[in-house]
């Protein structure tokens, strides 16, 4: 169960960060699916605390709140006044800081107590520090794969040479994206062949290949070698691709492709709906990655539907990550709704395009992916 951040006071610390590093620590130990609050307060909240359960008149810079009952690990409380002070004095940043307090209180949750002896302080000490040291060492905020192909369908509505979605995606790098999606439709309709094997020779982030399983398909991939292929399900006559692929009803070509694209050297991802049968199925064709379809999510019309979405979408996404799988997520996803989906932890990529370049008419390309980025990032 995702940890949750409550924020008390103002801080200057990335929330999603924070959550983020939670729920790698709750599975790291194995407890996924236990409740973990993090409380983040300042110094008058959290010495109101320490006065109402310990009697200490004073500001501490952590609390861990142990819970006396199952499916819930307890409550961590954190003083990010009291961490910035520390943070001054230890010559670090006041996000570091607070991580090693997150740290600090969760070691003491799983049972640790470095006041009851120097044997207890020096195994908790080094219990933290192999958090600390694993925590530290990962990249924990998702990235943002930005989708050109909107670019290319300006350009096919005059069928000249403008806007090119290979400039595009120069631009999209510069601004800070992790990586370039296309679609190689089999129709063509935006995405050409000359701009997915001009990209391959720019890209300097990754390139993402998004296709069909057909034989055109995977001898263009065998190819031009993208960074990964994202295997997709496709209509002729659909605007957008309109759901996940049937991985369940295709597991025999879809593992056959899967085994060709590794046989490439090409890692592959698979587009699906978040449903538990098909991250199964997904997982059984051997590829490492699923992308999960936001559609739904996306495009509910009441809050009630899009909180059903959301609360699938997590649930869905942290069962992929047990059994091994890495996740992405992408479709539909915009300046409004894709903030709540990048504290996921599980979810370590967004494929974001249709917003982008739209909000790029208006504010140039440059500042759509900050903007997107700012999201993402947290």
């Amino acid at each position: 169960m995702p940890a949750t951040v409550l924020v008390k006071s103002q801080s200057p610390v990335s929330i999603q960060r924070i959550k983020r590093s939670a729920d790698w620590l709750l599975r790291s130990q194995l407890l996924s699916h236990e409740e973990l609050t993090v409380v983040l307060t300042d110094n008058t909240g959290i010495k109101e605390i320490n006065e109402r359960w310990f009697k200490r008149p004073w500001a501490t810079n952590v609390i861990s709140f142990p819970a006396q009952e199952p499916g819930i690990i307890g409550d961590i409380v954190i003083s990010v006044e009291r961490a910035r002070e520390e943070a001054q004095e230890g010559l670090t940043t006041v996000q570091n800081r607070t991580l090693e307090l997150l740290i600090h209180g969760f070691v003491h949750l799983l049972g640790y107590d470095h006041e009851l002896g120097p044997h207890e302080e020096k195994r908790m000490a080094k219990k933290e520090f192999e958090l600390k040291r694993n925590l530290f060492r990962r990249n924990l905020m998702a990235d943002l794969c930005i989708n050109v192909d909107h670019v290319a369908t300006i350009r096919q509505a005059r069928g000249g040479v403008e806007p090119d979605p290979v400039v595009a995606a120069g631009m999209v790098e510069l601004a800070g994206a992790d990586g370039i999606v296309v679609h190689l439709r089999e129709d063509r309709r935006h995405i050409q062949d000359r701009d997915v094997r001009l990209l391959r020779q720019i890209v300097q982030t990754r390139l993402t290949l998004e296709m069909a399983a057909t034989e055109e398909m995977l001898g263009i991939a065998e190819d031009i070698k993208p960074d990964i292929v994202t295997l997709v399900p496709e209509k002729r006559q659909e605007l957008t691709t309109e759901g996940g692929l049937d991985v369940l009803g295709l597991e025999k070509s879809i593992t056959d492709a899967v085994k060709r694209l590794h046989d490439a050297g090409i890692p592959v991802s698979i587009f699906i709906d978040p449903e538990r049968d098909q991250i199964e199925a997904a997982r059984r064709t051997g590829a490492e990655c699923i992308e999960i379809h936001t559609g739904r999510y996306a495009d509910a019309e009441s809050e009630e539907a899009q909180e059903k979405e959301f609360d699938t979408i997590v649930e869905m996404a942290g069962f992929a990550a047990d059994i091994g799988l890495r996740v992405h997520a992408g479709h539909g996803l915009n300046y409004q709704n894709t903030g709540r989906l990048a504290a996921v932890s599980e979810i370590v990529e967004f494929s974001i395009g249709h917003s982008v370049i739209s909000r790029s008419v208006f504010v140039g390309i440059e500042r759509a992916v900050k903007d997107m980025l700012a999201l993402v990032k947290g």
